[in-house]
């Protein structure tokens, strides 16, 4: 008699406890109103449209006093005051709340940037379609368009240093998608040191000698980090409706 196979369940883990410092902003970045509401929630609207996803977990500051609205709060996303100082502390912190609650260790979970906005369900369907049968899983990810430069400071002044080949580089995105007890244990190899250099969810998997797969995104994903970039997305936000 054939086994059945054990479904394949997706979650979505946004760290959502920075604070933005270069944003400029008078509050957390992700709060800050763009196209009618606050940033996150667009975000959480486009994440929430996939079908695949069974939950949706936000990692919050335990001090965090934003004012969340109810009325398009998607229905299977919960809150979690369980963020940690970094960003690498606050998605270890909320993949160990999802073991707690009584996730499977083996199920996906895709890890996302509140700031990244602009993300679209279609993107992160076709991670979830070229990674769900990965050994390691994958993230979204934009290959280098540009020519890109070293640089050297002159007292205040950067001047280039070199040209550096950009043929086999990339600039990586989010979602990141990893089986979570993987990540949660990749990420725990790092606690002891601060999480140091652990810049994304790629790079704790890459420290345990494995090599996550690059799935092309596209360029309207980028992280809203500076002032300028909320018009952008609003202008992009906008266009849609």
């Amino acid at each position: 008699m054939p086994i059945n196979p054990i479904p394949r369940r997706f979650h979505a883990l946004i760290p959502c406890a920075g604070t933005g410092s270069r944003a400029g902003t008078p509050m957390p970045k992700q709060y800050q109103t763009v196209a009618g509401q606050p940033m996150v929630m667009h975000t959480l609207h486009a994440l929430a449209r996939l079908s695949q996803l069974t939950s949706g977990w936000v990692i919050l500051s335990p001090n965090d006093d934003f004012a969340w609205p109810q009325v398009c709060w998607p229905s299977h996303f919960k809150r979690e005051a369980c963020g940690g100082a970094t960003r690498a502390e606050s998605v270890f912190n909320g993949l160990g709340a999802m073991l707690q609650a009584g996730v499977d260790a083996e199920d996906w979970v895709l890890v996302h940037d509140a700031a990244r906005c602009l993300v679209t369900p279609e993107a992160v369907s076709a991670l979830i379609e070229s990674c769900q049968d990965d050994p390691v899983g994958g993230l979204l990810a934009l290959p280098l368009p540009d020519t890109l430069k070293s640089h050297t400071l002159n007292g205040q002044t950067a001047r280039v240093a070199s040209t550096v080949p950009r043929e086999d580089k990339w600039l990586a995105q989010t979602p990141q998608m990893f089986r979570l007890g993987a990540l949660h244990a990749a990420l725990e190899a790092a606690a002891s040191t601060g999480f140091a250099g652990i810049t994304d969810e790629s790079s704790a998997m890459e420290r345990l000698g494995l090599s996550p797969r690059l799935v092309p995104g596209s360029a309207q994903n980028l992280k809203v980090t500076y002032p300028a970039d909320f018009a952008f997305a609003e202008a992009i936000l906008k266009g849609r409706t």
